[in-house]
């Protein structure tokens, strides 16, 4: 299973890997997922990086541990590698939901497989209008006990 990760999804394995987000990043090499994002995760996660560390009570080496152990599990790509189409795609997506969120739509069409989301907002606002490539927490979960 592909997927491309967004910022919600690595923001909450952080905050707590012990969750059912963390255990799926964390061991998703063993669970045969092969999970994508883009440059622009890391920026937006180190933009949080002082509240994380606060909020989860960890030391500044926990800290950077945990974030290597979960960006060493996805593969990442510069957004230079999308074609300006697909941006145009991406952008008639997320127009009036959040242009925060473009990159990782962008590279879900690039791909074409499917963005893990725990962003209610842009979910429902993508369903509403018909956007197909999106899964849930939930979904990934049935999807692996079906593989059992």
């Amino acid at each position: 299973m592909k997927i491309v990760v967004d910022s919600n999804i690595v923001f909450s394995a952080l905050l707590n890997p012990r969750s059912n987000i963390g255990d799926i990043i964390l061991n998703s090499k063993g669970l045969r997922i092969d999970l994508y994002s883009c440059e622009q995760l890391r920026t937006e996660i180190g933009k949080y990086d002082q509240k994380i560390i606060s909020s989860a009570k960890y030391n500044m080496h926990e800290y950077h541990e945990l974030q290597y152990l979960v960006y060493k599990q996805i593969t990442f790509f510069t957004e230079s590698i999308i074609p300006f189409e697909i941006w145009m795609q991406a952008a008639g997506w997320v127009r009036d939901i959040d242009m925060d969120d473009i990159s990782f739509i962008a590279l879900s069409l690039y791909m074409d497989i499917k963005l893990w989301t725990g962003d209610q907002v842009l979910y429902n606002g993508l369903t509403k209008k018909g956007f197909d490539k999106l899964t849930t927490t939930q979904e990934i979960i049935q999807s692996l006990q079906g593989n059992k």
